[in-house]
């Protein structure tokens, strides 16, 4: 564990002027976004219901900003019934989650990862290459239950320790220094670290070199697993 001041009161000073434009920003963006996009948007719905039927959407609980929970938007890239399978993985996989030290568990870790997730579809794999099962979060943006930048809104198999905890003074943002990091299997201790860096370093201009990185990032396929 670093030694750091505490994230609350790093947020608290930060300006109010930035806070209000980064709403802006997330606002205009999301928006120009949804529209450009519409057309991806929809054939990945298609595509979804073609292989694995309805619905195409899977409407996911998340702890955001303070920890209040809300309901975070993606397509589906998963088999029907994939919530059910989690407790199975856990225990009888747990020398494969990636998140955490190099074998671990929800007893170590709250994030849940697993290398080679067998409930992934294959056109789930594809758009989570290239970050299209996000896309639907865009509307979440636009709620104000997220951000574009932000600390990532993870399924927890754990409750946090206080420490942990300290990445929810923000709002959970649809990319971030992990998802740009070129590192997806990173240690959990290592995300929290980049989370944390993330509330110190928050600026207009972090913020869009953050976006520009993750365009690299989805252009060379460097998704989710």
């Amino acid at each position: 564990m670093s030694s750091r001041a505490n994230m609350k009161d790093v947020y608290a000073h930060k300006r109010a002027s930035y806070k209000l434009a980064k709403r802006g920003f997330d606002l205009l963006l999301s928006g120009v976004a949804l529209v450009a996009l519409s057309p991806v948007m929809a054939a990945t719905a298609l595509a979804i219901a073609a292989e694995s039927g309805r619905p195409v959407m899977y409407a996911a609980p998340r702890v955001g900003k303070d920890g209040k929970p809300f309901t975070m938007y993606k397509f589906r890239s998963m088999v029907h019934g994939a919530e059910e399978m989690q407790g199975i993985l856990v225990n009888e996989q747990a020398d494969a989650l990636v998140v955490g030290k190099t074998a671990t568990s929800n007893a170590t870790s709250p994030a849940f990862k697993v290398k080679n997730d067998p409930r992934i579809t294959r056109v789930g794999r594809f758009i989570r290459t290239y970050f299209i099962d996000e896309l639907p979060q865009l509307f979440n943006v636009l709620k104000g239950d997220m951000s574009l930048v932000g600390p990532r809104a993870i399924q927890q198999t754990r409750a946090y320790t206080p420490y942990e905890a300290q990445r929810l003074v923000v709002q959970p943002g649809l990319t971030c220094y992990w998802q740009i990091s070129g590192n997806m299997r990173m240690p959990w201790g290592e995300w929290l670290e980049l989370d944390l860096d993330y509330i110190e370093d928050m600026s207009i201009a972090t913020d869009l070199a953050i976006i520009g990185k993750t365009f690299g990032v989805v252009a060379r396929g460097e998704g989710g697993y």
